[in-house]
């Protein structure tokens, strides 16, 4: 396979032909921040957090797909690539509740961004789904990054339980004909909770753990639960 050298951030960097700006820069040690991309799923460059700024490209380029090439010059850092990470979380922040994405969190601090910027944006608010003895679903804290979507179909676990529904702003993950998720060929492997970056996916125990409930009732509660969905 032929190596490919470029530099990034003025680092000169030498990487195998096909890896991508996100690869090369984590092998010397540059972070660039991701929200959608995980290691074991497909990129997909939903999210744009991870852009950074090629010399000589009209655009920025989401480097978690975009391949590097001889003599390429990236900048993870510049002020355009700042401006535009910025941006981005503080209208993540306006729209979705970040409060439990320690994640995100940090990189709004990093990148200075001004979380009263857009004050009179929508929030979007989905009701709380409880549909099932094992997670909840609660949208209110979902960034659309598809992981789980990922996971229940090619990248993992072939169930394809879950899909986006919707459109524009009212776009949100779901199940076909918004069936509760015991009637899907969602198998409860856990998979996609686990890949969730904000906790809107969480296992029910350590939901009703947060609610102060003892171990007795968090039984009782799971208990009667797997028996009211087996009538």
């Amino acid at each position: 396979m032929t190596d490919v050298t470029l530099t990034i951030d003025d680092q000169t960097v030498t990487v195998p032909e096909g890896t991508t700006i996100l690869k090369a820069a984590q092998s010397v040690g540059q972070v660039i921040p991701t929200i959608c991309y995980h290691d074991h799923c497909t990129p997909n460059a939903v999210c744009r957090t991870c852009m950074v700024e090629v010399v000589g490209w009209r655009v920025l380029a989401a480097s978690c797909v975009a391949q590097v090439s001889p003599g390429m010059a990236v900048q993870t850092r510049s002020e355009r690539v700042e401006r535009s990470r910025r941006t981005i979380l503080e209208m993540l922040n306006s729209a979705v509740d970040l409060s439990q994405a320690p994640e995100i969190q940090r990189m709004l601090v990093e990148s200075k961004a001004d979380p009263e910027r857009f004050p009179d944006a929508q929030t979007r608010q989905p009701p709380l789904i409880d549909d099932n003895p094992m997670y909840l679903r609660d949208y209110a804290k979902c960034v659309l990054c598809w992981r789980c979507v990922q996971v229940c179909a090619d990248d993992a676990q072939y169930t394809y339980a879950i899909n986006f529904s919707g459109r524009g702003f009212e776009t949100q993950i779901g199940t076909f004909f918004d069936k509760a998720m015991p009637a899907t060929t969602c198998v409860f492997c856990g998979q996609c909770v686990g890949v969730c970056p904000t906790n809107a996916l969480k296992p029910k125990r350590e939901w009703l753990l947060e609610q102060e409930m003892t171990p007795e009732q968090i039984l009782a509660a799971t208990q009667g639960e797997r028996k009211r969905r087996r009538k």
